[in-house]
């Protein structure tokens, strides 16, 4: 299994990635919001290769296609249960409370975050 762990200009790299399906190193350099060295893009991109999470999938010219491997769901759920692990001794509860205490909450987030708990009651 992948190390579903990223850094965070892992996870810009991988945002453009995800988005787009596919992408060469020029293609996540162009979409980026900051600017980052076209050879800092291509050791990320071979980082990311390295921990299963995109793959080098055909040639365009002379440069290399990454498809992703794993979903971004997979790693938010990976990155998630990490940060439970590491920050919370593993209770889902505490780093739950944590997150809700720590910042507002709209109305809206509120009932959406209640009808999540209500369909998760009705499937037990």
């Amino acid at each position: 299994m992948p190390n579903l762990q990223l850094t965070p200009c892992e996870a810009e790299v991988m945002d453009v990635v995800w988005e787009r399906e596919q992408a060469t190193v020029q293609d996540v350099v162009d979409a980026l919001q900051r600017p980052l060295a076209y050879t800092t893009v291509m050791t990320t991109l071979r980082i990311l290769e390295d921990k299963d999470i995109v793959c080098r999938h055909e040639k365009r010219g002379r440069a290399f296609v990454y498809r992703p491997r794993v979903s971004r769901d997979q790693v938010q759920t990976g990155m998630t249960r990490d940060l439970a692990n590491r920050m919370f001794g593993g209770s889902i509860k505490s780093m739950l409370l944590n997150l809700v205490q720590a910042e507002p909450i709209s109305a809206n987030e509120f009932d959406e975050i209640r009808d999540v708990i209500r369909d998760l009651e009705s499937r037990e």
